[in-house]
């Protein structure tokens, strides 16, 4: 049994019934208008002809109610689709979401993902609210009205038969166009995304460099490149509806010279038995248009299934990829009970398809140890597997007495406090930072211990500036003292730092190193990435890492 395509397994069972909701109601509501045409066609020939009867306030009431029930049943189809497809749409972005937070690090950049959960994902929406019904509609409609038309004139049904078949083959050779201008489309969308959040981030460089007017340049250029890309998808769409609209209008007029040369006595062919009446010729007219209109409403929908299948294969390429997945679900524990040591027995990780072997250590609780080492050998990441967000491909990590998995990670993540290398603050003011908890309690003795009270004096509002994501207004060095001060006020009892020293002048580095030694004089466990001689002279021990990949 072949696997679904990646289309289908983007629709979740919760949508999958109100997706054949949708399919049934859009069926029934083209299935209708046969109905409908009798009504018409039975009208003028009571009209025209004496010797044909009929209630005519009889057959106005049919026709309305009809037309009634048809609006009904659009209705509700579209309702259905819509719900579907906020259903899948919703359930996809979830998934996705789930998967990349809970990954330690991603291809392609952020850029990427937010194209891809926002404008990409945003194109299954009329995939499944206009193609899906449209196809449901091509299944019943059409056929039932080829039945009706043979039944009333085989030669009405041959032309039917002849020039609807037509439509799908030629759909069918501009869909590949379509799918293949749609999946460039996706890319350049992802790249101008790409493009703009680098150039923001970038921004202040820029302007240092003066370079503003050639990233604008560039931007421009990226800019007209998704211009083309989405006229060729839109010049794709045209031609495919025109191709359409050319088959169905030499079809009906086919029809139409058929019935109304027929209807004079000039063609004595193409019925069974007796020759069409009025009834019979108005029927099998205005039967003719609709039995085109699914097939054009499938054509202007066709470039839709084009660019859902280019976001399909994209999420279904990303899903298939082997990742990292962090310990712990991120939730919010209890901290890990028991001492904070932390003891590593034959630990190896695999990071970038390399091995890294680590050689086995001890550190009791209220320790201190600085992991040294050249560029490469592994520093950072074994930091990120203390922390519990890197797991390890063998050996042991025990925290706590306990070993580190995925039921123990976020307890013992609720002890640590971190102090990484680049700096990140979230959009609040420098006290909500501080103090996430909202305990309420002086910052003063923390940020003296961190010193960093004449960082939070200098500021233009205190502790209640908000410094941006990067820390504008604060250096490097004050940015990792804040840090520690947070530590300090946390009273986190496991200090995790990423080359704290890296980057800073000799006087705030000292500052930095005197606060980590405070932190390890008052029993907090001190674990330290450095390149820094005398931050590894001043913590306890040495973890000295040397090609061990």
């Amino acid at each position: 049994m072949s696997s679904p395509s990646p289309l289908n397994r983007l629709v979740p069972a919760g949508a999958k019934p109100h997706l054949r909701r949708a399919a049934t109601l859009a069926a029934l509501s083209g299935a209708v208008w046969p109905l409908q045409a009798l009504a018409i066609a039975w009208s003028v020939a009571v009209w025209a002809d004496p010797d044909v009867s009929g209630p005519l306030w009889a057959l106005a009431i049919a026709f309305g109610c009809l037309g009634i029930l048809r609006a009904m049943l659009d209705r509700l189809g579209a309702r259905a689709a819509f719900r579907a497809a906020d259903l899948t749409l919703t359930d996809c972005r979830q998934r996705l979401m789930d998967r990349e937070t809970r990954t330690l690090a991603r291809r392609g950049g952020s850029a990427d993902l937010a194209a891809l959960l926002t404008q990409k994902t945003a194109l299954l929406v009329p995939y499944l609210s206009r193609y899906r019904p449209a196809m449901s509609r091509v299944m019943l409609v059409p056929p039932l009205i080829l039945i009706l038309s043979f039944y009333v004139s085989w030669a009405v049904g041959l032309v039917l038969l002849v020039a609807g078949p037509l439509i799908p083959v030629f759909m069918a050779l501009v869909g590949m166009a379509a799918k293949e201008a749609s999946e460039r489309q996706m890319i350049e969308i992802g790249d101008i995304n790409r493009l703009l959040i680098d150039r923001i981030s970038a921004l202040p460089d820029l302007r240092l460099l003066n370079a503003t007017d050639r990233s604008v340049i560039d931007f421009e250029a990226r800019a007209e490149g998704l211009r083309a890309r989405t006229m060729a998808v839109l010049r794709v769409a045209f031609l495919s509806s025109t191709v359409l609209e050319l088959f169905s209008a030499i079809g009906v007029a086919m029809v139409a010279v058929y019935v109304g040369f027929t209807l004079l006595g000039e063609i004595t062919f193409g019925y069974w038995a007796t020759p069409l009446t009025l009834g019979e010729g108005v029927f099998v007219l205005l039967l003719a248009p609709e039995f085109f209109q699914p097939l054009r409403d499938l054509a202007s929908a066709w470039h839709d299934r084009a660019a859902a299948q280019a976001v399909a294969q994209e999420i279904d390429d990303l899903a298939s990829r082997d990742v990292v997945a962090i310990l712990g679900t991120g939730a919010q524990t209890p901290p890990l009970a028991g001492p904070a040591t932390i003891s590593v027995r034959g630990l190896s990780v695999r990071r970038d398809e390399q091995r890294i072997d680590y050689p086995d250590f001890e550190l009791a609780a209220g320790g201190s140890l600085a992991i040294w080492g050249g560029s490469g050998t592994g520093k950072s990441t074994l930091l990120d597997v203390l922390a519990g967000v890197l797991p390890a491909s063998a050996g042991h990590v025990i925290v706590a007495g306990q070993p580190l998995t995925d039921d123990t990670a976020d307890a013992w993540r609720a002890r640590l406090g971190h102090v990484p290398q680049s700096v990140h603050f979230r959009d609040v003011s420098l006290r909500a930072f501080l103090d996430p908890a909202a305990r309420g309690d002086d910052l003063a003795p923390a940020l003296q211990a961190a010193k960093a009270e004449g960082i939070v004096a200098a500021l233009p509002d205190g502790l209640e500036t908000r410094l941006g994501e990067t820390g504008a207004g604060v250096s490097g060095g004050e940015a990792r003292r804040l840090l520690l001060a947070r530590a300090f006020y946390s009273q986190a009892d496991v200090i995790l730092a990423d080359e704290p020293t890296a980057d800073l002048d000799a006087t705030t580095a000292d500052q930095v190193i005197d606060a980590l030694c405070t932190l390890a004089r008052s029993g907090r466990t001190v674990v330290a990435v450095t390149h820094d001689p005398r931050l590894r002279d001043a913590l306890g021990a040495v973890l000295e890492l040397e090609g061990r990949i």
